[in-house]
């Protein structure tokens, strides 16, 4: 159905209703650019459509490099866990990641603003941020812990590497080009992470911070990374990514 239904005056009033509103339907769903139209039904196209347990990519819009983690491979600074970067504009293993919910079984597809978890597929690890506790010692009073996040190595924004402990994250669409809730592979994206811990322990609502890759620059020995960081700051062209479906579950 690709063009206005118009009455002739021997389609009886009703159906010509019901036709006016399958023209709409069809045209609001071929915009998200996943259906198609075969003998008059409405097919829809799920390769497109990213699903629980698939293989995506991130894809740094700003600098088209890859959000990569490698095993075995530490930060010397802060947490001292397994580093993310952006790394190379090529596509290695080691940029590879499983996109999950959080029973890490469903394999419906992925909605956006619903809690989702990133595992690392070559060394089973999860994107997050790790946060630890500070004992201040008081001569008078209890000693009390506060709880911090780890700072990345140069630009002092919170760390991201990957652990298994904060791991919750949610994508949003940072343009309007799809509005219906569906991830679809090469989606532009937002990504964010909400803190579960404040300086006092745990809480429920806590602050909700993007991830970003930027040009500063951070080394160990004689290898030299883009650093990856979450923020709270205003949103700009290096917190948006790419999401390109590898694999589908």
């Amino acid at each position: 159905m690709n063009s206005f239904p118009k009455y002739d005056g021997n389609t009886h009033p009703d159906e010509w209703i019901n036709d006016i509103k399958k023209y709409y339907n069809v045209r609001k769903l071929q915009s998200l650019n996943y259906i198609s139209e075969r003998d008059g039904e409405i097919v829809i196209d799920e390769s497109n459509i990213i699903r629980y347990g698939s293989i995506v990519v991130l894809k740094h819009v700003a600098t088209e490099k890859y959000l990569t983690s490698a095993k075995d491979l530490h930060y010397t600074t802060g947490s001292k866990n397994q580093l993310v970067s952006t790394g190379d504009s090529k596509l290695d293993p080691n940029a590879l990641w499983y996109i999950y919910d959080d029973t890490y079984a469903s394999k419906n597809y992925v909605y956006t603003k619903s809690d989702i978890c990133l595992q690392h597929k070559v060394s089973k690890l999860y994107l997050g941020n790790c946060y630890y506790p500070q004992v201040l010692i008081f001569k008078r009073s209890q000693d009390k812990d506060q709880y911090k996040y780890h700072i990345s190595p140069t630009s002092n924004h919170t760390e991201v590497s990957c652990i298994n402990e904060e791991i919750k994250w949610k994508l949003i669409h940072s343009r309007m080009e799809n509005n219906q809730g569906y991830l679809k592979s090469n989606d532009v994206v937002n990504i964010s992470i909400k803190r579960s811990y404040d300086i006092d322990g745990p809480i429920q609502d806590g602050q909700v911070e993007f991830l970003r890759s930027h040009d500063i620059q951070f080394t160990i020995g004689n290898e030299t990374f883009q650093e990856v960081v979450c923020h709270s700051e205003r949103l700009g062209g290096t917190d948006e990514w790419c999401i390109e479906l590898i694999k589908q579950a």
